[in-house]
């Protein structure tokens, strides 16, 4: 039980970030996007066509591109990692 308590007091919901695709690796449903924002942090945002809310939402983004996407937070030991729920913008 501790440990689950645990696990989800390391997520954060609904939180932003913003900066520039350094890598990006596909997957099964989707890709992961390296990202280093503006303040040199680095999260591994997974992005997924079921997680944005269809196929509508879903953008492909590639190295070099600026993007703002929000979702669920979490940390490992370290590494930085985002479910992406919401691509705000691509350019």
């Amino acid at each position: 039980m501790a440990f689950v308590i645990s696990c989800t007091a390391m997520k954060d919901t609904n939180k932003a970030i913003s900066g520039k695709v350094e890598s990006v690796e596909s997957g099964k449903d989707g890709y992961t996007a390296k990202v280093i924002t503006d303040t040199k942090e680095v999260y591994f945002a997974t992005i997924s066509i079921v997680n944005v809310g269809g196929p509508q939402n879903y953008k492909q983004v590639k190295i070099g591109d600026q993007v703002s996407l929000k979702g669920e937070i979490w940390k490992t030991d370290d590494e930085k990692h985002m479910k992406v729920q919401e691509i705000v913008s691509v350019k």
